[in-house]
């Protein structure tokens, strides 16, 4: 499995209020591919088990953490996935782009993600997994790098002027040797994605894996989603079929007409 993301677990400078830390377990509950013991959480945040034990019995209580009967680990509760289903429908972008994602997977075999910025931050609001053996870890939830992703490449040409400044201005991390770490490099990149109406980001995240992306729009024109295939670079090249380049394009106008958008000269 192929991790893009992950949830932030190590313990935070001065201390953690008691709120802070129980929705930290649930956050690295949600993280977790299986159920994990007292132990672990314990050593995930430096505490003492007797700390750890008495968040989770209040979170236990309130069904936001389960504990198998047999083995006495713990996984998320159930009352996750209710609240997760509850807040869905506000995103509007993943619930309009589902049937219009799935359909993406189908004709080109890739994995295929739909992502927006909330709270300034990179996430992603649906995973589809495609016909390849390789598997993304990529949540619902998980943040990603804005300069180093082709999700974040789209929101840096398409989204606020603001929010380009603010990242060209930020750290921009080397997540492997050919991220682009250089911010006139990057403003370059992004003008050129612009013109081109869809962006790549071929060995810049992780090495040997590429994406393809696209801008989603309201009826306001607005940017308010961005969707990509992603895949080894063996399926999906550096420079991409022209085919999985018109298949991204079309799925992103499909949802952007779902929303209202309309193309109007």
């Amino acid at each position: 499995m192929v991790e893009l993301g992950s949830v932030k677990t190590d313990k935070e400078a001065g201390g953690t209020s008691t709120l802070d830390m129980a929705l930290r377990i649930v956050e690295f509950l949600a993280g977790q591919s299986q159920s994990v013991s007292l132990a672990q959480i314990a050593k995930a945040f430096s505490a003492s088990k007797a700390t750890v034990y008495r968040h989770l019995v209040t979170l236990q209580r309130h069904g936001y953490v389960s504990q198998h009967s047999e083995t006495s680990r713990y996984e998320p509760g159930v009352k996750l996935l209710v609240l997760g289903e509850a807040v869905r429908s506000r995103f509007d972008v993943a619930a309009s782009g589902r049937p219009e994602v799935a359909l993406l997977v189908e004709r080109t075999g890739q994995a295929a993600t739909i992502c927006r910025i909330i709270d300034g931050k990179l996430t992603v609001l649906d995973l589809i997994h495609g016909r390849t053996v390789i598997e993304f870890g990529s949540r619902p939830g998980t943040e990603l790098s804005i300069h180093a992703t082709a999700h974040g490449k789209i929101w840096l040409a398409f989204g606020a002027p603001a929010l380009l400044e603010r990242v060209l201005k930020s750290d921009l991390s080397a997540w492997t040797p050919n991220t682009i770490t250089n911010p006139e490099a990057l403003r370059r990149e992004v003008e050129l994605v612009r013109a081109k109406g869809w962006a790549t980001a071929a060995n810049e995240l992780i090495t040997a894996v590429n994406a393809l992306a696209a801008p989603v729009f309201n009826h306001m024109n607005e940017i308010v989603g961005s969707v990509a295939i992603v895949g080894a670079t063996q399926f999906i090249p550096e420079t991409p079929k022209a085919e999985q380049i018109e298949e991204v394009l079309a799925t992103g106008r499909r949802i952007s007409e779902r929303l209202g958008w309309r193309n109007n000269p």
